[in-house]
C-alpha cells in the first residue's frame, strides 16, 4: 500500500488547495457551510479516482485538477442533502453543516455546490463531461429518493437495496472514473472500462461502509454506532439477520424498525447478535466479490504508476477500517 499511500499524498494538496481556492469566492453563509463540510477529514476518493483514470490513460495536463475537484465538491453536496434527509448529527466526526448554520442554509448551500461542479465542468467544452456529471446527480437523486421510500416500506429485499446503493453511492464513483476517461480520450470502450470500474469499487465501497455501521464506534468512522439502524435503513448486515429470523420475528422487526418504536436496549439486542454472528464480515464478503470484479475491468489498460494504484485503491476499499 506504499504506492497508493504516496500518491494520495503527492495529490491530496492539489485538491485541496483547489477546493479552498474556489470555496473562497463564495460569498456569506454558502462559503461557511461550504468550508465546514469540505475542509472536515475526508478520503477524497472520487477526485482521486478522476486522476487516476486520465493519468492512466496518459492525460498529463494540470488542468485535470479542477475537473477531479468537481467530483468532490458534487459528493459535498449530497452529503449536506443527505444528513438533512437522515437528520444526523455527525458528519465526518464534526456536527452536520445543517445543525450549524440550518436547514434551509444547507440546502441551498448544496444547491451551490452542485452548479458549481457542473459549470468546472462545463468550462472543459465536452460535452460527454457536461452529461457525465448531470447523469450521476440525477442517479445520486434517485437513490436517494429510493432509500426514503424503502424507510417507509421496509423490505427484506436485496434487490431494492443493491439498487439504492448503486444510485447513491456507486454511480458517482463510476462518474469519476468516466469523467477521468472522457477528458483524456474519445475512446469508448477504455470509458466504459474504467466505468466498469467505478460502479464495481462504488458497490463494494458501500457494502464496506454499512459493514462498518454495525462494526465500528463512533470515534472510528466518524458517524454514530448503529446509526443505520436508528435511522431505519435496511442495509446487508441487517438483511442477512432478518434472513436469520422465523417469519414473524422478522415481521416484528420490520414494523418496529418502520414505526420508529425500536427501544435503545432492543436495538443494542440487534446490534449485539449482528457481530455475534459476523454479518458485518459476510457483508464484507460480499464487497470483496464486486471488488474482483473491479479489478479485472483494468485488464484492457496498459501497465503504469496509475494502474497499479486504481488496483490498489480497490484493496483499501476492501480493507478500511473508517
Amino acid at each position: 500500500m506504499t504506492e497508493l499511500l504516496a500518491y494520495f499524498e503527492q495529490e491530496l494538496p492539489k485538491i485541496n488547495g483547489f477546493l479552498d481556492e474556489e470555496t473562497d469566492k463564495l460569498e456569506g453563509l454558502v462559503k461557511g457551510v461550504a468550508k465546514h463540510v469540505l475542509l472536515a477529514p475526508g478520503k477524497r476518493i472520487r477526485p482521486i479516482l478522476t486522476i487516476l483514470s486520465a493519468r492512466a490513460l496518459g492525460y498529463s495536463k494540470e488542468d485535470i485538477y479542477p475537473l477531479a475537484s468537481s467530483l468532490e465538491l458534487l459528493h459535498a453536496a449530497t452529503l449536506l442533502h443527505d444528513d438533512i434527509l437522515d437528520d444526523a448529527d455527525l458528519r465526518r466526526g464534526v456536527t452536520a453543516s445543517h445543525l450549524v448554520f440550518g436547514i434551509t442554509e444547507t440546502v441551498l448551500a448544496g444547491d451551490v455546490l452542485l452548479a458549481l461542479a457542473n459549470l468546472i465542468g462545463a468550462d472543459y467544452g465536452k460535452s460527454r463531461i457536461s452529461s457525465i456529471l448531470a447523469s450521476a446527480i440525477m442517479s445520486t437523486a434517485e437513490g436517494e429518493i429510493r432509500e426514503i421510500a424503502h424507510i417507509s416500506e421496509p423490505k427484506v429485499d436485496r434487490d431494492i437495496y443493491m439498487d439504492i446503493i448503486i444510485g447513491k453511492t456507486a454511480r458517482l464513483l463510476e462518474a469519476s472514473c468516466r469523467i477521468g476517461a472522457a477528458v483524456a480520450c474519445d475512446d469508448t470502450e477504455l470509458e466504459d472500462a474504467l466505468g466498469d470500474f467505478g460502479l464495481n469499487m462504488g458497490i463494494a465501497f458501500q457494502l464496506v461502509d454499512d459493514a462498518l455501521d454495525y462494526e465500528s464506534p463512533v470515534g472510528d468512522t466518524g458517524k454514530p454506532e448503529g446509526g443505520d439502524l436508528k435511522e431505519g435503513k435496511v442495509t446487508l448486515p441487517l438483511i442477512l439477520y432478518l434472513e436469520m429470523l422465523e417469519d414473524k420475528e422478522a415481521e416484528s422487526l420490520l414494523a418496529e424498525i418502520k414505526n420508529r418504536t425500536l427501544s435503545d436496549a432492543r436495538r443494542d439486542e440487534v446490534l449485539e447478535s449482528i457481530r455475534a454472528h459476523g454479518l458485518g464480515t459476510k457483508t464484507r464478503q460480499s464487497a470483496a466479490e464486486y471488488i474482483e470484479k473491479a479489478k479485472a475491468c483494468l485488464t484492457p489498460l496498459s501497465d503504469s504508476v496509475e494502474s497499479r494504484v486504481l488496483k490498489l485503491s480497490a484493496d483499501f476499499v476492501l480493507t478500511r477500517r473508517k
